[in-house]
Formats: C-alpha cells, structure tokens, sequence
C-alpha cells in the first residue's frame, strides 16, 4: 500500500466517526466549481496530497519524504453556525491527532488558515503533516 493510499483511507476511516460530516472526497478544487458540481453534503471534507519530495535511504528501494496534506473543510455560512466550524476543526483534529501508520509517522497539525472568498460557504483549510515512506520492498 502506498503512503497516499494508507493515509486517505485512514483519514476517511477517522472522519467517519464525526457523524456531522456529510461528505469525504478527495481536493478537486472542489469550492472553486461548486455551482457545476453535484451537490454535496455539508460539512464536507476534502483531502489534498500537496508534492512529496522522496530523499533516498536505499537508493532504488526505500525512501522518507515529508508528506503535506491539506483538509478542506467546507461549512454553510450562517451568522448563526460561525463557531461551531471552529468546534467541528477541534474535533477533527482529536480523531486525527498522532496518527501512524505503515507507510506514515506520526500525522499532526501544522497550519490552519480560513477562505472567506465565498458567499454562501466557508472553507478552513487545515494543514497535517508527517513523514512518509516508501519502500519496494512492501
């Protein structure tokens, strides 16, 4: 398996277990084309793999790389709801915390930044990183 497969599966498999999450996927610029898309539940997550520089510990068979992924964590605006986003952030957070794996190291937080540039949506981007390897070997 490999470190992008293991980490969304495990991500998804956490994330499931916050039952107000509607919607898990991975990033296609999903907010960007949100009136063409099909309609998806709210909140949604979507998961993006940023470039994984891989630096040899075997040459030709095993390899670290710092493993960026970011969470779009996309919410209805309501004047109402503005901090239960942040609630549902925390709680993300606590399901994904310190997470390992076989082809990861330990996954945690690294940044946090909000994009109020939609009107009917707010989007958290929530950064995660950890070390990652690969190995032909598995």
């Amino acid at each position: 398996m490999t470190v992008r497969e293991e980490l969304y599966n495990a991500i998804k498999r956490h994330l499931s277990d916050i039952p107000m999450i509607k919607h898990i996927d991975l990033w296609n610029h999903n907010v960007e084309f949100i009136e063409q898309e099909t309609a998806w539940g709210r909140p949604a997550v979507f998961i993006e793999f940023a470039p994984i520089q891989w630096n040899p510990v075997v040459h030709g068979l095993e390899y670290r790389g710092a493993v960026t992924v970011n969470l779009h964590v996309v919410t209805d605006w309501t004047a109402e709801s503005n901090v239960e986003q942040f609630q549902l952030l925390h709680r993300i957070h606590r399901v994904l915390a310190n997470m390992e794996g076989g082809t990861f190291g330990e996954f945690d937080l690294a940044a946090s930044a909000t994009n109020h540039n939609h009107e009917e949506i707010v989007e958290n981007i929530e950064t995660y990183t950890c070390v990652g390897i690969r190995s032909l070997d598995k």
